[in-house]
């Protein structure tokens, strides 16, 4: 006879195959919902999906996006207002949306931002300005800070870039764990409902409204699939380690840099990141969004606009696009 020990272990296995055909179910509707919009390239023997669109004969701008993003969040409504100024590649960030990770113990800063500027590179992009979200600006600082001639200008919003104190957040470490996360990441399609999913968003803009129309847009549930979760997971349970290895080498960044913090930002803390960041790096200028929280690339639009601006004029690439046109037009 069976022990009850045994019993309930085929019960659990049954249960967890169950969930992760839900899951799994789930995972294709996400995909079908959300499908990527752009070109999927092989670098480096990994696929990246690289959307471009914008102007033709612009500077060239690449846009990163933040933890447990993808291209949708960046082309919801900034990539439109920047696109008759510039030519943009937007880029999913390895192991994100419609990317492949690169190492399965994690995807470094430096390795995001090597695998992100070759892809650009394939796709015609030269010295572009490189504009960073959150979990996606500590990418772009470390572009900067690793491969500064690749690059004209960088521009932060809300960027992750000195260390701070709080612990990992128990799903990321749960997640990050090679025993526990191939287990229960699987399964959370199946088991996050859209509520928590409205709930969760509505915490991450706050106190800004989540944009109309935003949720359906960018399809929260792409970034639930196992492979997205598991690499975020291992990245943020990574970033500590990897943002203390960049401070000391943050004055050898001589290039523009334009940065946006909001002031009620409770996710990445004004104080703790950028106005150090403004100390170390010898080129850069802080705007301080008065009254907003972390999605400034959203809520102040207009306000990243114009930073992007001031850097594409800082580094000579609005001149330079400028003198192209008139040139074409005589």
């Amino acid at each position: 006879m069976l022990k009850p020990a045994l019993y309930s272990l085929i019960i659990l296995a049954l249960l967890w195959l169950a969930l992760w055909l839900v899951a799994q179910r789930a995972e294709r509707a996400a995909e079908a919902a959300a499908p990527a919009r752009g070109d999927i390239i092989t670098v480096n023997g990994s696929p990246m999906h690289v959307v471009v669109t914008g102007a033709p004969d612009g500077p060239d701008l690449v846009l990163i996006h933040g933890s447990n993003g993808h291209t949708r969040d960046m082309s919801f409504s900034l990539a439109a207002k920047l696109a008759p100024t510039y030519r943009i590649f937007m880029v999913d960030r390895p192991g994100l949306g419609y990317s492949a990770a690169i190492d399965p113990k994690g995807d470094s800063l430096r390795a995001q931002a090597a695998q992100i500027s070759a892809a650009a590179t394939a796709m015609g992009a030269k010295k572009p300005i490189v504009v960073g979200h959150s979990y996606g600006g500590s990418v772009a600082l470390a572009w900067a800070t690793y491969e500064p001639e690749s690059l004209s200008a960088l521009v932060l919003l809300a960027a992750a870039s000195h260390p701070w104190d709080t612990p990992l957040d128990p799903l990321y470490r749960a997640g990050s764990n090679p025993l526990l996360g191939p287990i229960f990441l699987p399964l959370l399609p199946a088991v996050i409902t859209e509520p928590y999913l409205e709930a969760a968003l509505t915490n991450v803009f706050a106190p800004d409204p989540v944009p109309a129309g935003y949720f359906d847009y960018f399809g929260p549930k792409l970034s639930l699939r196992y492979t997205s979760m598991r690499a975020t997971s291992l990245q943020r349970a990574n970033l500590l380690n990897e943002i203390n290895a960049m401070v000391p080498l943050y004055p050898q960044v001589n290039l523009p840099v334009e940065i946006l913090h909001g002031t009620q930002d409770i996710t990445v803390g004004l104080q703790i990141h950028a106005e150090p960041l403004l100390q170390d790096l010898p080129n850069a200028v802080l705007t301080r969004v008065e009254g907003h929280g972390h999605m400034v690339q959203h809520s102040a639009e207009d306000q990243v606009v114009a930073a992007i601006g001031r850097a594409a004029t800082r580094s000579g690439l609005r001149a330079a696009a400028e003198a192209a046109i008139v040139s074409e037009n005589q």
